[in-house]
């Protein structure tokens, strides 16, 4: 372990140059792409550099315990010994975790699409829920949430979502909620009370960028229809609205929320990129299916991955056994409480992993 960490102390010490090179400054794409590879460094290179100050300290103290020293003194020694020993058993224990191969897509922005499933028309206002809690989340975390598409149900819900989070490594938080979702409570349209239970799908794709997917125009088939919905009368009898169809793969992606037809291209044209990028990457990764079907990560999208009990006001995650009676605070966007259990689930199975290794 220590030598990795050295290597990327060095590393971190190589870009700092680099960064301060001439050259390199009059070039934006080179400073960018070597400036984030150091903010994923930082971290572990300042907890490194701690634990080595306080190896030091405790070479050190534990060499003065041989002088004689007076009874006082002796036990101030020993003490100190005791304190840097536990600082330096929980330095190690972080940059092991700081050392665990990272999901290459954390960095990125996400596309989540969500759709009501079982349950008709409660599905879709469960769907609703998802999407202002996801919402809400986001703007807690400083992010900034787009809807791309959407097609609203009856009573004011949505059969189907499907936003943009643009924000600082949304992904590694958002991709955990990946999966089918559960309700259970007494749907507003229930005149006996009874409880129902009733289901919505939510697939979080990262962004991908153009070098990550290599599609070409001429595998696109572009199409252009009036907008439906609200949005006024212009988005309704323009040709705002825009779909565009990869034929290779059969994928299809289209936008209608704007009045321009080029700003609902680009955004098409950016669902189409992550979907294409995730049917890739799912082929591509097909023979490490064990990892996907994971109680913890990416998992199967057809997989029941939490419940949320109205009636009691209780949220279980089944993938790691959470459950809290905290649903109300759940559902304004406190997310937090059940994703951080869950990387501390996955770092922990990794950390197994890598000890098997």
């Amino acid at each position: 372990m220590l030598e990795r960490l050295q290597t990327v102390e060095d590393r971190y010490e190589y870009l700092n140059e680099q960064l301060s090179d001439p050259e390199i400054a009059n070039d934006p794409n080179k400073i960018k792409e070597l400036s984030k590879e150091q903010a994923q460094m930082q971290r572990t290179v300042e907890v490194y550099r701690e634990y080595k100050e306080a190896r030091q300290q405790l070479d050190e103290a534990k060499s003065m315990l041989e002088d004689e020293l007076d009874a006082e003194m002796k036990d101030m020694v020993k003490s100190e010994v005791e304190e840097l020993s536990e600082r330096i058993e929980n330095q190690e224990e972080e940059l092991r975790r700081l050392l665990l191969p990272k999901d290459p897509n954390d960095d990125k922005n996400v596309i989540i699409e969500i759709r009501g499933a079982a349950g008709g028309e409660e599905a879709a206002l469960f769907a609703a829920d998802l999407y202002k809690m996801y919402t809400r989340y986001a703007e807690k975390q400083g992010w900034k949430a787009e809807i791309v598409e959407s097609t609203a149900s009856d009573l004011g819900g949505y059969r189907e979502i499907i936003f943009m989070i643009n924000g600082d490594s949304a992904y590694s938080k958002m991709k955990y909620e990946n999966g089918a979702h559960r309700v259970q409570r007494v749907p507003s349209t229930e005149s006996g009370g009874r409880v129902h239970t009733s289901t919505a799908t939510v697939a979080v794709l990262p962004e991908a960028e153009e070098v990550e997917v290599d599609i070409h125009d001429k595998d696109i088939r572009v199409d252009t229809f009036a907008a439906s919905g609200p949005g006024g009368q212009s988005v309704n009898t323009t040709m705002s609205a825009v779909r565009l169809t990869h034929v290779p793969t059969g994928i299809v992606a289209s936008c209608q929320d704007g009045k321009s037809q080029i700003k609902n291209k680009e955004k098409a044209m950016t669902i189409l990129r992550a979907r294409v990028y995730d049917k890739f990457q799912q082929e591509a990764q097909a023979e490490y299916d064990e990892n996907r079907k994971s109680a913890v990560g990416t998992g199967d999208r057809s997989e029941r991955i939490r419940t949320y009990n109205f009636p009691q006001t209780r949220v279980t995650d089944h993938r790691i056994g959470l459950t809290l009676q905290k649903l109300d605070q759940i559902l304004q966007g406190e997310l937090d409480q059940i994703i951080e259990p869950l990387v501390m689930e996955e770092q922990a199975e990794l950390m197994e992993k890598a000890g098997e290794a």
